[in-house]
């Protein structure tokens, strides 16, 4: 399954440019770009984003699997979903860019109560900052945070620094596969 996801990957979400042409969210020029989105909102792509999610999580006896959103929500949805299929339900949950400020005041959309096990994931991480702010607000709702799981890592430092809140953190691609891949394909068609 994870070689079928990286030739998606590579297809639909990785695009690389020997000059550094794309601008990232820290304003960092970069030979790479990594759009997961094609690949976890496309049927092939969630069926094997979430069952790799949920092979990395299966034996956590987590209550739930969630990040910021728009990011980790479709891989969270999969991984969910996966999860029933498998008989060891985790429920999915989102977690808001900004507090919704009516009705119940809070950060997390999902079945789940204070101390509850969760997972955070993400699609991609450079940084690792949006996953840090996850884990954050995870935390202050009250959730226990017992791992992070990264759908592609960019090995530019951001699982390391994840590392620095959470002790258990788990990437499914890196970057190296992906351009290891992306050549082997280009190599052949080009």
């Amino acid at each position: 399954m994870k070689k079928e996801l990286i030739d998606l990957l590579c297809r639909k979400s990785f695009k690389y440019s020997e000059d550094p042409v794309f601008k990232l969210v820290s304003g960092r020029m970069s030979n790479y770009y990594i759009n997961c989105k094609p690949v976890t909102l496309s049927p092939r792509g969630m069926f094997l984003a979430g069952h790799l999610v949920f092979d990395a999580i299966k034996d956590l006896n987590a209550d739930g699997v969630g990040g910021l959103t728009f990011g980790a929500d479709p891989i969270s949805v999969a991984t969910a979903f996966a999860s029933g299929l498998k008989g060891i339900p985790v429920n999915a949950f989102s977690i808001r860019k900004t507090m919704k400020d009516h009705g119940i005041i809070r950060w997390i959309e999902g079945d789940l109560h204070q101390g509850s096990r969760v997972v955070i994931i993400d699609d991609v991480a450079t940084t690792g900052g949006s996953t840090i702010k996850a884990i954050e607000r995870a935390r202050s709702e009250g959730m226990d945070v017992i791992k992070v799981v990264i759908l592609v890592d960019r090995q530019e430092g951001g699982v390391e620094s994840i590392g620095e809140f959470v002790e258990n953190v788990t990437s499914i691609v890196t970057r190296s596969d992906l351009l290891d891949r992306w050549t082997q394909l280009n190599r052949n068609t080009g």
